[in-house]
C-alpha cells in the first residue's frame, strides 16, 4: 500500500473536473522535488464524452448525435480511447511520485501497481474481479465484462493514473455516442459496447470505500490547486482548439 492524501471533490463544470486532475499533477511537479501523492474521487453530474489526448474524434465519436442531445465532447490529458461517462460512474485520479516509486517509470509496472491494488480492494467486496487488456478491470472468469477503464499521464517527477468505475450507468449511451473503438483487446471478442461493458452492481458507497481501502491514506488534502485549475479551464479545457482537435 502507498500513502496518499485524499481529495473527495466534484467541481461544478465538467471542464473544471478534467482540469483539476491535470492541475494536481502539475502541482506535484512544482512541489520543490518533494513527493506529492493524492487520491481524488469525483462523479460527473451530467453525461459527457471524454476523448483521450490523441483520440481522433471523427473516428471514435458520433459528433452529430452528441450535438443533437447536448452531450459535451471534452478531452483529457492522458491517453487511451474515447469514453462516455456521467452520473452512475465514479471517477478517480491518483498522483504518484517517482521519487518514492521509481519502478513506476516503466509503464507496465505502473498499470500493474495501480490495477492490482484496485483488484485486491474490489475482491474484498465482490468476487471474480481481475485485470484484462492493458488497463481494464473486468468481472467474470469466462466471458468477462469491463466495468473500469484507466489511463495515465507521465511527467518528470510524478505520474497521473486515473479511471472510471461503472456502477449505475445507462450502458446504452455508449453505443449511442461512441463508435466501435479502432483498437480492441483480444478478450473483447468483437462484442459491441453493451455486450462488452457492465456496471459493477454494488452500492456506490461500497465502491467508494474500495477505492479508499486500496491506498493508505494520511488524511484529507486541505489545499487544492484552484487557481491553476481555473487557468487550465480558461486556456485549455473550455476551448474547442483542445477538445475538438483533429
Amino acid at each position: 500500500m502507498t500513502t496518499v492524501q485524499l481529495l473527495d471533490l466534484t467541481l461544478e463544470t465538467m471542464s473544471a473536473n478534467l482540469a483539476l486532475d491535470e492541475a494536481l499533477l502539475e502541482q506535484a511537479e512544482k512541489n520543490s522535488g518533494k513527493p506529492y501523492e493524492v487520491l481524488r474521487i469525483w462523479e460527473p453530474t451530467e453525461t459527457m464524452v471524454v476523448c483521450g489526448r490523441s483520440s481522433k474524434i471523427e473516428q471514435e465519436v458520433f459528433q452529430q448525435t452528441c450535438q443533437q442531445d447536448g452531450v459535451p465532447i471534452l478531452r483529457r490529458c492522458s491517453g487511451g480511447a474515447s469514453i462516455v461517462t456521467g452520473p452512475g460512474c465514479l471517477m478517480y485520479g491518483l498522483v504518484l511520485s517517482y521519487q518514492k516509486r521509481p519502478e513506476l517509470k516503466m509503464i507496465e509496472q505502473a498499470h500493474y501497481f495501480v490495477l492490482n491494488a484496485l483488484v485486491t480492494a474490489f475482491n474484498r467486496q465482490v468476487s471474480e474481479v481481475s485485470r484484462a487488456g492493458i488497463s481494464d478491470l473486468v468481472i467474470g472468469n469466462t466471458l468477462s465484462r469491463k466495468f473500469s477503464g484507466n489511463s495515465l499521464r507521465c511527467r518528470r517527477t510524478h505520474m497521473l493514473y486515473h479511471g472510471t468505475v461503472l456502477y449505475n450507468f445507462p450502458l446504452d449511451e455508449m453505443g449511442r455516442y461512441l463508435a466501435e473503438p479502432p483498437r480492441q483487446p483480444d478478450y473483447r471478442r468483437q462484442r459491441d459496447h453493451t455486450s462488452f461493458v457492465c456496471n459493477l452492481v454494488v452500492p456506490r458507497n461500497v465502491i467508494h470505500a474500495a477505492l479508499l481501502n486500496a491506498w493508505k491514506l494520511t488524511g484529507p488534502l486541505h489545499s487544492w490547486p484552484e487557481t491553476l485549475t481555473d487557468q487550465l479551464v480558461h486556456e485549455k479545457y473550455s476551448c474547442d482548439a483542445w477538445n475538438l482537435a483533429r
